[in-house]
């Protein structure tokens, strides 16, 4: 049997069109979608290889803010330069916002909707599937030893178990890594965390030793003019917010909450949300805590980072104001959903091309490589603890002490079964749990 050719080059037209389809169909959180993009782009479209992606998605999983919208603009920089990264991670959240802000409307305006119960009710035990699957594609390729399997079982059992806060686990792993590595070099390497890319899914555009491209290269200048021109459209940004509704006034304080968000964002979502309900509940009174809970809902059920609950906090934060008056309540609610996505957002853009070309200098070094294998091992851990965390809430909505929902369990079962025994998309897979949810909803089987 021939051995597969590599790829073809990408247009830059090619990918954005990737990236339009991925912002449309990213469910499943993280897990699931970082699991998309592995399916996708190291097996089936080999642009990059297995080694390269896990090498950038261990540097977002170190960072605040979403690693699997940070994932797309890193190897949409790596790619095609600046404007692909731009691009890559702005069409994998703007899909969402504008879905986000058509449903919250609907949520607003009407309160309840029998369609959109019906179709969460489908989709989220497609959520739970595609998290596990997740969790056992990433797992059987990274933990290829004991001491790797341990180092995930422990990170389990710290998060989940311990509650032990996410930045702590990613420091203790990457130590772990970084003394294996001195100690044990065989397991800790790349090869022995990541798993041999001779047995992966031929060669890549990108490939284990493909050169790094010049645009990619660690320059101070390069770094620091990207820093900068971050700083400034920042401050910028905020500077016409004061001038638009003042120090004090929804948007401009929107903006700032939403900055000081996005920079305590490790770990995820689910890390930063208690603040979020904080400052957004108890201490503006954007919302009440039951829609801030709806919200939730919605944020884990769209396409697009968990973190998009922002969205929705936002556009009910505006509409609640009323900030163009009482006839504009649409327009008010979309634009304070827009300003909290932005500075949710925008911090990702800059350390993925601050930070990129540090990165791409050290994927061949044993000291760098370490540290991230520990974590890659660790972060299988944390997404089976996702996994269980979602499952709880589907199976469970009223607690263990309530009936389970047997129905719920087993569109899981059909989902995952699609999922690991037959390969099945996860395009068909959601339409079709969202089609079932529908119909078990409307005939009070559900």
């Amino acid at each position: 049997m021939d051995a597969p050719e590599t790829p073809k080059e990408v247009s830059f037209a090619e990918a954005c069109g990737y990236w339009l389809k991925l912002g449309f169909i990213s469910f499943g959180g993280p897990a699931g979608q970082i699991a998309m993009m592995h399916q996708e782009l190291v097996e089936r479209r080999r642009w990059i290889s297995e080694r390269r992606f896990l090498h950038a998605l261990n540097y977002c999983m170190v960072l605040p803010g979403p690693e699997a919208q940070q994932l797309a603009t890193y190897i949409g920089w790596l790619m095609h330069r600046t404007w692909g990264g731009i691009v890559a991670g702005g069409l994998f959240v703007l899909p969402s916002l504008f879905i986000l802000i058509a449903l919250t409307w609907i949520y607003m305006a009407y309160s309840s909707v029998p369609a959109v119960a019906g179709l969460l009710y489908g989709i989220k035990p497609a959520v739970v599937a595609i998290v596990l699957a997740a969790a056992w594609r990433i797992g059987s390729r990274a933990l290829r030893h004991p001491a790797l399997w341990t180092i995930s079982a422990s990170a389990f059992a710290a998060i989940y178990v311990a509650e032990v806060p996410f930045p702590a686990i990613v420091i203790g792993a990457g130590l772990i890594g970084a003394v294996g590595g001195r100690l044990v070099p065989k397991i800790f390497s790349s090869g022995g965390g990541h798993g041999s890319t001779q047995k992966g899914y031929g060669p890549a555009l990108i490939d284990d030793d493909t050169p790094t491209p010049e645009h990619a290269r660690y320059r101070l200048s390069r770094v620091a003019g990207y820093a900068c021109a971050g700083l400034a459209i920042w401050l910028a940004s905020m500077l016409a917010l004061v001038e638009f509704s003042g120090w004090t006034g929804t948007l401009f304080q929107i903006g700032w909450f939403f900055t000081k968000a996005a920079l305590l964002t490790f770990g995820g979502a689910y890390a930063v949300l208690p603040y979020v309900y904080q400052g957004a509940v108890e201490q503006h009174q954007w919302l009440t805590a039951t829609q801030m809970i709806d919200g939730l809902a919605l944020g884990e059920t769209t396409p697009g980072p968990l973190i998009m609950v922002v969205a929705f906090v936002g556009f009910v934060g505006g509409w609640t104001k009323a900030l163009f008056g009482p006839e504009s309540l649409f327009l008010a609610g979309a634009a304070a959903a827009s300003v909290a996505t932005f500075f949710t957002f925008l911090p990702s853009f800059v350390f993925i091309l601050v930070g990129g070309p540090l990165v791409e200098s050290t994927h061949g070094d044993l000291k760098f490589t370490a540290p991230l294998t520990g974590i890659t091992a660790a972060v299988v851990g944390v997404i089976v603890s996702l996994a269980l965390f979602f499952a709880k809430h589907v199976f469970w909505p009223q607690g263990f002490a309530g009936t389970p929902g047997w129905i719920s369990m087993a569109l899981a079962g059909a989902a995952l079964a699609a999922l690991v025994r037959f390969k099945a998309g996860l395009i068909p897979l959601i339409l079709a749990m969202g089609g079932a949810g529908l119909l078990l909803r409307l005939s009070g089987l559900a």
